[in-house]
């Protein structure tokens, strides 16, 4: 018997979570009167700042967005190169692209599948490296980039370190939030992510006054003064509601974050002892599980049967951004990913959100060992 009943999507019943807060928040920004760059923004970038442990925070229109103002706000775009894992979602490369950079795809650490300083080194020392500006360090499912290292290097070569957040709001390196460890990062507040508004969001974290202000005038069309463009910039703000719906569920976020954690604890002890690998968490991190991600080389099996059973098991995702046709061009230009190549054919999205019972997971663990034993 299908057990899709157990698994209710997690937009919706982060929503309901919160409605009759978030319900309230709405009346009251539609009754303000200002829907766009007034008290809701102001007030959420100063407590998102709060919560990253950055100066500044700057809202902007999706997170997509938010890479691009960075890198435009550093200067960064014709002629330069940006250094960035072809295991990401395709947002992390296109939006390199539209700041007028070009990606150049990096390999990953085969447990914790973030990009290594290893590979790192060697692009910087080899002929895909001429022209790098910078590296976009990307927090993949929930668990941060090694940073450290990472930033040890971009500092021996004069390169600028950015991180890309969109899947790990809430994860810590050595108990500092990741957002707050490099020159400036960037966030999605896309309705799946650990933190989600009701619709498209996404902001920039930093602690240099310039870079945030730059970023601040690029959102609303280069404007310093109103109507006057000192800049060439874009329209990419976040709106009030978004703002408002999004102050509420950052009070929930450390919570949401803790059952998070508690859920894939529970699927780690569940799954020991079978053939497959579960989350690994580097020393000195926490996870923060935007995405329960397990590897197993009969994946598509295992998909099919939990498919079947009614277990939104899911792809995070198909293809790596190297093997896409809209990025081949560049792929030719980048050094070998072997590594991301023999991730893809084994990975698997579990369910997780903190919305979800343990019901849920206990039934998936269980569908799991069935699987394998039969």
């Amino acid at each position: 018997m299908p057990h899709s009943h157990l698994f209710s999507a997690y937009p919706l019943e982060d929503y309901r979570a919160h409605a009759p807060t978030i319900d309230k928040a709405i009346k009251a920004t539609l009754e303000n009167g200002y829907y766009i760059l007034g008290t809701e923004v102001a007030a959420f970038e100063r407590e998102f700042a709060a919560y990253v442990g950055t100066k500044h925070a700057i809202g902007v229109g999706n997170g997509t967005d938010s890479i691009e103002l960075l890198l435009r706000g550093l200067d960064i775009g014709h002629g330069h190169k940006v250094a960035v894992p072809s295991h990401t979602a395709v947002a992390s490369a296109s939006a390199i692209a539209r700041a007028g950079a070009t990606p150049v795809f990096l390999d990953i650490d085969p447990k914790t599948y973030t990009i290594t300083p290893e590979s790192l080194e060697k692009t910087i020392l080899s002929p895909a490296g001429e022209g790098l500006k910078a590296v976009l360090a990307v927090h993949i499912y929930g668990h941060p980039a090694d940073i450290p290292a990472l930033q040890q290097i971009c500092d021996q070569h004069e390169i600028i370190l950015l991180e890309d957040c969109a899947q790990a709001h809430g994860a810590t390196i050595n108990g500092r939030q990741i957002g707050s460890l490099a020159r400036g990062a960037s966030f999605s507040f896309y309705p799946t992510k650990n933190l989600g508004a009701i619709g498209d969001g996404g902001g920039v974290t930093t602690d240099d006054d310039a870079l945030a202000e730059k970023i601040r005038w690029l959102r609303q069309y280069g404007w310093k003064r109103r109507y006057i463009s000192d800049y060439e910039g874009i329209n990419s703000r976040l709106d009030e509601l978004q703002a408002a719906i999004l102050r509420v569920k950052l009070i929930a976020l450390a919570d949401s974050i803790r059952t998070r954690r508690k859920l894939a604890a529970l699927y780690d002890s569940e799954l020991a002892g079978l053939p497959l690998m579960t989350p690994q968490t580097r020393l000195g991190c926490e996870h923060a599980y935007h995405l329960y991600v397990i590897r197993l080389q009969r994946r598509d099996e295992l998909m099919r049967h939990l498919i079947s059973k009614g277990v939104p098991a899911a792809l995070h995702y198909p293809a790596a951004v190297h093997e896409q046709p809209a990025y081949e061009h560049i792929t030719r230009a980048s050094n070998p990913l072997p590594e991301t190549d023999s991730l893809y054919p084994e990975i698997l999205s579990l369910p997780l959100h903190p919305h979800l019972s343990e019901d849920a997971i206990l039934k998936t663990a269980s569908l799991i060992r069935e699987f394998f034993q039969s």
